[in-house]
């Protein structure tokens, strides 16, 4: 007999959508978008469709190859079906590696080689888009197809109707997943996890959906490639709740979703959070059946929840922030309300997760860890993953005595809550915290849609921000926000469309840097 999908075992991925569709097959998963995988669905699933995919799914994967333990690369255009397939992989015994939309295709490629021949899940979009010309053939197992065709490449849709396979559970601290760092870096880490690791990431998750008592309809717009989307659909579908799962973040086609599904509970990116604060003011009123919003992947600004918790018609709304890393999962957070949103200190993170995770600070200089010496932030979590796949010097490098160290700064305050100030690689001199500036300038600036403060060509913190329908900054406005930091340089406005992100929405900081750099020397030869 097969183990539950979680347990205190492992969760397993390929398992979670058949056994919610023992009890809840009726319920209904709603999309804004086509599945290029099954263009035949629509945009409204249920439960035992969702179960029938993956198991569909895994039976044309092995009839094109797969097997137990081999490394299956997810690259394709953005969809839900990206879930479908890493969970029919998982399904199979073999580990999915999520790889982003976003990622530019030499990145890929790299990865594609650390990996070592793997197969290779795509779409013809990609093919003949990016990867034309590609040396795929020589670095892939197989190169698998979605829909359509393309020479040299398997595909699926042509492999419907193959006998379908038994589920294999893997051992619990076998590989099961790879996903990556966001890339803010340069090069992203191929981050391993494991079905244990994978349950000690859900813990937390679902004790604090387990708060809920309501049974709410959840719109999720997550990155498909980040760990936290299976780890949602298995905090979810064993819930039963109906779910709205969305490409799109564009405010209007958001309210016009969400108004005819009216959510209870929303999950997003922060800088989604920031493009939705324009549909408090909306017409159809698409925020008034929301009572929590969640955020799990970034620190996200005070003017932004007040904002949206205030569009709420329900009573005592909440707006619930997690701070976490992709090496390890979901670390500490806390919850706000009306009343407590505007005034919080947004570099507050919050709380640990009793049982779940620790966290602590060290000392870069040997001093006390204060807010004025904000110290390394020392993490231990059940989740923590594996390792980086072929790089395993280079995590063991922030494993110190059993102690993860992700090279964030900050410090705890006397209550107990985690200050995050800056990653030790955006720290600027002279400048406490760049996202404590960002935090206030956005809170007194309505006008801006995004600000980040990065090192300029001669190590200048240079604000570079975007505006509302991209409007010219308003300089006497600006300055009067910020007189309290007069080390800024003169502002670099931007469209938002323009600034480099990685799959969350996070900002590129190094390479938006790089970007300014770049156009200095342009302007000076």
């Amino acid at each position: 007999m097969l183990p539950a999908q979680s347990s205190d075992k492992g969760l397993y991925m390929g398992l979670v959508a058949e056994r919610a569709a023992a009890q809840y097959g009726d319920q209904l998963i709603i999309l804004d978008h086509d599945l290029a995988l099954f263009p035949e669905a629509g945009r409204e699933i249920t439960y035992t469709q969702l179960a029938e995919y993956i198991d569909d799914t895994a039976a044309r994967l092995y009839a094109a190859g797969v097997r137990q333990s081999q490394h299956v690369a997810i690259h394709k255009s953005n969809g839900f079906d990206i879930n479908i397939v890493s969970s029919a992989v998982a399904r199979l015994g073999a580990v999915p590696v999520q790889l982003s939309p976003a990622l530019n295709a030499e990145s890929v490629l790299e990865l594609l080689r650390r990996l070592g021949a793997p197969f290779l899940v795509t779409d013809t979009a990609k093919l003949e888009g990016p990867f034309a010309g590609a040396p795929l053939g020589e670095i892939t197992n197989e190169v698998i197809v979605v829909a359509g065709s393309h020479p040299g490449a398997i595909s699926l849709a042509d492999l419907a109707g193959s006998p379908r396979q038994e589920p294999v559970v893997l051992h619990a601290d076998l590989p099961a997943l790879m996903t990556h760092t966001s890339g803010t870096t340069g090069l992203p880490k191929l981050v391993v996890h494991s079905a244990r690791t994978l349950h000690g990431r859900y813990r937390p998750q679902a004790k604090l959906f387990d708060m809920i008592r309501e049974h709410e309809t959840v719109a999720l717009h997550v990155s498909y490639v980040h760990s936290r989307m299976p780890l949602a659909l298995a905090v979810l579908l064993p819930r039963g709740h109906k779910m709205v799962v969305m490409n799109d973040a564009d405010p209007q086609k958001a309210a016009e979703l969400w108004a005819e599904t009216r959510p209870g509970f929303i999950e997003s990116h922060p800088n989604s959070f920031m493009e939705w604060e324009e549909l408090a003011d909306h017409p159809l009123k698409p925020l008034a059946s929301v009572k929590y919003f969640s955020t799990t992947f970034d620190a996200i600004h005070p003017s932004t929840m007040h904002k949206l918790l205030h569009a709420s018609e329900r009573s005592s709304p909440l707006f619930y922030q997690i701070y976490g890393q992709s090496e390890t999962g979901p670390l500490v957070g806390r919850g706000f309300t009306r009343k407590t949103a505007l005034g919080a200190d947004g570099r507050c993170q919050g709380y640990a997760f009793p049982g779940d995770t620790k966290f602590k600070l060290v000392s870069r200089n040997g001093k006390e860890v204060t807010r004025d010496n904000p110290g390394y932030i020392d993490v231990q979590a059940a989740g923590r993953a594996l390792g980086y796949f072929g790089e395993r010097e280079r995590y063991d490098t922030q494993v110190h005595g059993g102690w993860w160290r992700g090279m964030d700064l900050g410090y705890r305050t006397e209550e107990g809550c985690l200050h995050l100030l800056d990653r030790e690689v955006d720290s600027i001199p002279g400048i406490h915290s760049t996202l404590e500036i960002e935090d206030v300038v956005l809170g007194r600036l309505d006008e801006l849609t995004e600000l980040v403060v990065v090192p300029g060509p001669l190590g200048e913190a240079v604000p570079v921000l975007s505006t509302r329908d991209d409007r010219p900054l308003d300089r006497d406005r600006w300055k009067d926000a910020t007189t309290r930091w007069p080390q800024l340089a003169e502002p670099v406005q931007m469209k938002i469309t323009e600034l480099p992100r990685t799959a969350t929405m996070k900002v590129q900081r190094i390479e938006l840097a790089a970007r300014l750099r770049a156009l200095a020397i342009g302007q000076s030869s």
